[in-house]
């Protein structure tokens, strides 16, 4: 049913958007001659547009509070779900080095040269 109310919608919302771009930005309407006391003067012509427009656009909003509706209801969670949790309590000694991998080996480098280099003297360079 919910796929049957969306295929609706999308015609309805193809045929607003062609009922929209029918009419003149004016309020002229089609603008189609014919006899002026006709059915489909200009002013006939506009006042059928306008009346399309107003009921597909009632139409569309009804459809889309209906959906909206059906969605929730379809969506409710009884319990929720906690099977996407993961121990974050690993140790990070678990991850395997690659040995092409420089950043990886550059890693490794700096987990085992904990202590910074000393010269002779006992200073520290300025480049470590």
């Amino acid at each position: 049913m919910f796929l049957f109310i969306t295929v609706i919608q999308a015609i309805v919302a193809a045929m607003l958007v062609g009922v929209i771009l029918m009419q003149k930005s004016e309020g002229g309407g089609l603008g189609v001659g014919g006899s002026p006391s006709g059915m489909m003067s200009a002013r006939g012509a506009a006042d059928l547009l306008t009346r399309t427009t107003s009921v597909l656009a009632v139409l569309f909003v009804a459809l889309s509070i209906t959906l909206a509706v059906m969605a929730a209801a379809e969506g409710k969670i009884e319990t929720i779900d906690q099977s996407l949790q993961r121990d974050t309590s690993a140790p990070a000694d678990d991850v395997p080095l690659v040995s092409d991998d420089p950043l990886a080996a550059a890693a490794a480098a700096a987990a085992e040269d904990t202590a910074p280099a000393t010269s002779s003297d006992g200073s520290i360079p300025l480049d470590k």
